[in-house]
């Protein structure tokens, strides 16, 4: 097992005690967040903050800035952080988190190597951080006294008392022998401020306040070591179990001889129904064939999956036999076949039906499953362990969803919908317009490429374009704050002012929030 190096104790003789510097940091953040969020549209901010906020990482730990290789960590938090630029969705703070919680636990030597092990700190972390600030909080004069700093970190509070009191004095006595400092001080209204600290304000900054500290002071909660020592070192004897003959040698030689055939009679129908093809029994159309058998085809290749892991583990004596090991890679390969069908399949059923997210999300979880049965088979050839298995999976996983973070699904909906659609291409269902509408900005130019066709395919008929003009002159105001910038809405921005706004005059001009 990989041993965790921590990181060296603060030193006894810092002027200024680690809680209290995380404590100030912390409140900078909030501030900074308050600044950034607060009331704002969400956009390029969030890349900033999280930056400042690895920055702030790196400052509790000075200590791992003495690495030759350091320069490793941010930059693969950067690239991390690069879906922020391109668009701010909940799959791109989702990757951005992880990174901060991986970045933070690497710098405090928290870190485990395996992927496995990794996504397993990571999500004892990410359960524990909205409660480690409250922990921290009550245990803190307990741990001061532990440490031997009570004194020092009273007296770093007490020292600002005489500063700040005769601070204020002396502010007092100049505004009342400079009229220039009179009118600044009366430039400051203590009541408007008090009224802008409102509750939803204060609850905001405890958030904030919740999230950064777990980054400022990345710990895992203590129950996971406590149930590591409950358990026993070593394995101990155990008579057989019901397991041993279900899934023996003599039962696993004889399970994939009769799920070859099966998925071999199921392959055959496809290849000549759908990929044939002969015509389907009366009642059935394509559509209605394909749609039925994609997901279950899905469920089927998971379930072969968990048979092929709980048969073939490591080790056992089935894994080693060759005959076996040859009927199952030609299963795998059969299920990796039905897995690639029942895409095929969903295709055919968008063809008809068009695309939404759900189905999007559907292609993306069958090339998934599919990789995870390559991967089995990768595992039983190269002989290795589950632990081995499942870190495959999660990096796979991971560089998938990484990879979504830069794909404008709402706009691949919006684009496909609109050009196999009823009115552009004479075939398929009509356009759901408020389908498309539902998508955002990011549909706005293909909307706008439908109303143009439609104007010219029926200049005698009224098409009415006012509530997509509305959108896009609410899309523009709000992309005038800075705040709100991000890289796909950049390039979203110079696609409309290519083609031309999407508004007639008459509906844009008159139009202002409030009105």
């Amino acid at each position: 097992m990989t041993t965790m190096t921590m990181t060296a104790p603060a030193s006894k003789t810092s002027p200024v005690p680690s809680y209290c510097r995380r404590v100030g940091a912390a409140a900078l953040l909030v501030a900074l967040a308050d600044f950034l969020f607060y009331g704002q549209p969400v956009g390029i901010t969030v890349f900033i903050f999280a930056t400042v906020l690895a920055a702030t990482v790196v400052a509790m730990h000075p200590s791992a800035l003495s690495d030759g290789r350091v320069w490793l960590k941010p930059a693969a938090l950067f690239v991390a952080l690069l879906p922020l630029v391109e668009n701010v969705s909940p799959l791109s703070l989702l990757v951005a988190v992880a990174a901060l919680a991986v970045f933070a636990l690497s710098l405090a030597g928290r870190l485990r190597d395996e992927p496995a092990r990794i996504a397993r700190q990571l999500s004892l972390f990410l359960v524990a951080a909205p409660f480690r600030f409250v922990r921290d909080f009550f245990r803190w004069r307990k741990a001061a006294r532990e440490l031997g700093q009570r004194r020092l970190q009273l007296s770093a509070i007490v020292v600002w008392i005489v500063p700040l009191t005769l601070g204020v004095v002396f502010l007092a006595l100049f505004g009342a022998a400079n009229p220039i400092i009179e009118h600044w001080l009366s430039l400051i209204d203590l009541h408007a401020l008090l009224e802008k600290i409102e509750i939803a304000r204060l609850i905001f900054w405890l958030i904030v306040l919740a999230g950064v500290w777990a980054f400022l002071r990345p710990r895992l909660p203590r129950f996971a070591f406590r149930v590591r020592r409950v358990l026993p070192a070593a394995p101990v004897a155990r008579p057989a179990k019901a397991e041993d003959i279900l899934f023996g040698k003599a039962a696993i030689l004889r399970a994939p001889i009769v799920f070859n055939a099966l998925f071999a009679v199921q392959s055959a129908l496809d290849a000549t129904y759908l990929w044939g093809g002969v015509a389907l029994p009366d009642g059935m159309t394509y559509a209605a064939y394909a749609h039925r058998g994609a997901y279950p085809l899905v469920a089927t290749a998971l379930l072969a999956a968990g048979f092929v892991l709980a048969a073939l583990r490591s080790g056992s004596e089935s894994s080693r036999d060759p005959l076996i090991r040859g009927l199952v890679y030609l299963w795998v390969t059969q299920n990796i076949a039905l897995v690639i069908s029942s895409m095929l399949r969903l295709d055919l059923y968008i063809d008809v039906y068009a695309l939404t997210y759900l189905r999007i999300a559907a292609f993306i979880w069958m090339g998934l499953v599919a990789a995870g049965l390559a991967l089995i088979v990768a595992r039983i050839a190269l002989q290795k362990s589950g632990e081995w298995l499942l870190s495959a999976n999660l990096v796979t996983l991971s560089a998938t969803l990484y990879a979504c973070c830069f794909v404008n699904f709402a706009a691949t909906i919006a684009n496909y919908n609109v050009d196999h659609s009823l009115e552009m291409t004479g075939k398929g269902v009509p356009l759901d317009i408020w389908h498309i509408r539902s998508l955002g900005p990011s549909a706005l130019p293909a909307l706008g490429r439908y109303f143009e066709h439609q104007k010219k395919t029926f200049p005698d008929r009224a098409v009415g374009d006012g509530p997509d003009a509305i959108a896009e002159f609410r899309y523009r105001t709000e992309q005038k704050n800075w705040r709100a910038w991000g890289f796909r809405d950049w390039r979203l921005l110079r696609t409309l002012d290519k083609h031309g706004a999407l508004a007639n005059p008459a509906v844009t001009e008159p139009y202002a929030p409030g009105r």
